[in-house]
């Protein structure tokens, strides 16, 4: 009787079991368990997307970080690719900067060529230029000449040298000009909007050509920052001219000036110095530049410019 009763007792403690109810709890803890793992791995999927976003993310600002000290910001290569030729240029007229290296015991003989010849050039009615200037370099690099010329734009550049290249007169003044050269170069420029080339005129001055190789890139911000300070110079001495390059050596400009001396260049540009404004402009111009170089210029007797 002990013993049936212990059996039915039994079965009376494991009865919830038989009814499964042990089996239910079971399988809602196994759920909840499933859900949490589930739920980790869903927030670890989640933790690793983000991460490969942020690494992706510090990736392109790192790339355009490289691209931009190297080429310049995309933002300002747009803006150039929209103002070089739009906004920075006149876009009027085609300069052309040649510069002959003449051997030490050719000089005069050079400079009676040139005196004789570039005026024929220019004069010229089926020619489409004119020549701004011819001089020669006093301080700087010596035994060296500088012509500056002014085309219609490149369709009358394009004109006048397929004109030249069947000119007679033309071709016996190259006959004689090569024996007398080391070397010579030429680069083709545009004039900057806010500077525009001075016509003829005679000053009895100096003349100072100033060329400053630019980091890539940098031109928009060289011409935005030099617009600003020219201001300040305009005060004490007018500006003659100011070119970027657009074939030949390029991200370069070149501004010229004149003055009556030696002692009145020092003193102007001292007295600039003096104005609110100019510091600045060097301050925020020179770092944009990779090389500079002066020269000091005398104007040729047949030069529009002397």
């Amino acid at each position: 009787m002990l013993f049936q009763g212990a059996v039915r007792s039994t079965s009376r403690l494991t009865l919830p079991r038989a009814l499964g109810l042990t089996t239910s709890r079971r399988f809602g803890t196994s759920s909840a368990v499933s859900f949490q793992r589930s739920s980790l791995i869903l927030n670890n999927e989640d933790n690793k997307k983000e991460a490969d976003k942020n690494k992706w993310q510090q990736q392109t600002i790192a790339n355009e970080f490289i691209e931009a000290v190297l080429y310049g910001s995309k933002k300002t290569k747009e803006e150039d690719n929209m103002t070089h030729s739009k906004t920075l240029a006149r876009g009027k007229y085609v300069h052309e900067l040649q510069k002959h290296k003449v051997k030490p015991d050719k000089v005069q003989e050079y400079i009676q060529l040139v005196t004789t010849y570039l005026p024929q050039i220019a004069n010229e009615p089926l020619n489409e230029l004119h020549l701004c200037g011819s001089w020669e370099v006093v301080i700087g690099e010596l035994d060296t000449f500088v012509h500056i010329w002014e085309y219609k734009g490149y369709p009358g550049h394009h004109n006048t040298q397929a004109r030249l290249a069947q000119d007679p007169v033309y071709q016996e003044f190259l006959k004689q000009l090569r024996p007398l050269l080391v070397s010579r170069e030429n680069n083709v420029m545009l004039e900057f909007s806010f500077w525009q080339t001075s016509p003829p005129m005679v000053t009895d001055g100096i003349y100072e050509l100033r060329k400053y190789s630019l980091k890539p890139g940098r031109l928009l911000e060289w011409e935005t920052e030099w617009r600003k300070g020219l201001e300040c110079r305009r005060q004490f001495c007018e500006p003659v001219g100011a070119w970027f390059s657009q074939l030949g050596q390029l991200h370069t400009t070149y501004h010229m000036w004149t003055y009556p001396d030696l002692q009145t260049r020092k003193t102007t540009r001292e007295d600039a110095w003096n104005v609110d404004g100019w510091a600045e402009t060097v301050y925020k111009t020179v770092r944009l530049v990779d090389h500079m170089s002066s020269y000091i210029l005398r104007p040729l007797s047949h030069s529009p410019l002397r």
